[in-house]
């Protein structure tokens, strides 16, 4: 098949960006959306031009480093899909196709569809572990965990921390992103020494990076690749809100 790419290059953090536009023949549709950036790449390359930036790594859907804005939205059409696990059976001969990167104040955009998402990190580093020693896998097991938090820590666990809530949400809130972190500790028994300064730290790491609160429009559970649930959020308030009456830490 043959598309028209619309691609939003940008040379850095200081420079104004704008769309250019490639034509490509002879996509297949077996190609993965990344396979399909590595053929116009080799292309640019070819034609001494500049091949686009964008961030890869495993390839395999669990990374989330292959983060993009595919026609408006965040991994593109499949639902609970990353952008490398995107097929271009998915699309028609002839289709248009606009890429482009997050969009928030929190990634800065580095160079063409790459952003920086160390903001994530430091939230995560605010308060994103476990002070105890939890033991060898034996040990752990040991530990009696309702089968139902252990379910619920378990999805909470799966973010892989992409950022696609942050960029599908109109107001950049990276609620679901927290949520999923602190729930997937809150739920066990391993999590309850930091419970309520992790909550307080994060929160408060989270508002420092300039992210935007939550919009209540559920567009981040709906852009999620992993089908991380909005009830993760609920039970964020909710940690919160008891940590801010009962904590000692100011």
């Amino acid at each position: 098949m043959k598309l028209t790419l619309h691609i939003w290059r940008q040379s850095n953090t200081e420079t104004k960006g704008e769309f250019k536009t490639y034509e490509l023949p002879d996509v297949s549709e077996h190609m993965s959306f990344l396979e399909m950036l590595d053929v116009l790449n080799e292309k640019l390359i070819s034609q001494n031009e500049e091949p686009v930036a964008f961030d890869h790594d495993c390839r395999e859907g669990i990374c989330g480093s292959c983060s993009m804005m595919i026609n408006g939205q965040a991994h593109g059409p499949d639902l609970e899909t990353t952008a490398c696990q995107l097929h271009m059976r998915k699309f028609k001969d002839g289709d248009e196709v606009w890429i482009e990167p997050w969009r928030a104040d929190a990634f800065p955009v580095l160079k063409d569809l790459v952003v920086d998402r160390s903001a994530f990190d430091r939230i995560m580093q605010a308060g994103a572990f476990v002070s105890v020693n939890t033991g060898n896998a034996p040990d752990a097991n040991s530990t009696i965990v309702p089968k139902m938090n252990a379910d619920l820590a378990f999805d909470a666990a799966t973010c892989i921390g992409c950022g696609a809530c942050v960029a599908a949400c109109k107001n950049a809130s990276a609620m679901l992103f927290v949520s999923a972190k602190v729930s997937q500790y809150a739920l066990l028994p391993q999590g309850d020494p930091e419970r309520k300064t992790r909550v307080l730290r994060m929160v408060a790491q989270m508002d420092k990076e300039g992210f935007g609160g939550c919009s209540n429009t559920n567009e981040c559970e709906a852009a999620c690749p992993a089908g991380i649930s909005v009830n993760n959020i609920a039970r964020l308030n909710r940690e919160y809100v008891k940590a801010t009456l009962t904590s000692r830490e100011s």
